[in-house]
């Protein structure tokens, strides 16, 4: 093989249907916390301010590009007006909505489709 053969892109898999992905933890977070500021009628920079971080910081917080510690979360909640477990059961929440149709969780693990078993539930 040579050289330039090596280098070509190799076509994907073919899939006969791609399962839904789960979205990321920081994804559905900092959607839960960007909803919650903006009902609120707040700007970033406010929030920021209180919470005692930068106003880009808490922008790639809301937009999930950063994965904050559970200082930082706790900090931005607080100024939101929220306890952390707020934001968790919120997240859960969302969470749970966005894979249902796709995953159940049982006692024994994650299965597809519907469970023989009891379900999983988190609580606060």
């Amino acid at each position: 093989m040579s050289i330039q053969e090596s280098r070509r892109p190799r076509p994907a898999p073919a899939q006969e249907s791609a399962p839904a992905q789960e979205p990321l933890w920081r994804h559905v977070v900092g959607g839960v916390l960007r909803r919650r500021r903006r009902a609120q009628g707040r700007t970033l920079q406010d929030v920021a301010d209180v919470a005692g971080i930068s106003m880009p910081y808490l922008s790639e917080i809301e937009r999930g590009r950063k994965e904050a510690s559970s200082e930082m979360l706790a900090a931005v909640a607080g100024a939101l007006g929220l306890g952390l477990v707020d934001v968790l059961v919120l997240a859960q929440g969302e969470l749970a909505q966005a894979v249902r149709p796709v995953r159940q969780v049982s006692t024994t693990g994650v299965t597809s489709g519907q469970g023989s078993r009891g379900t999983v539930c988190l609580a606060a």
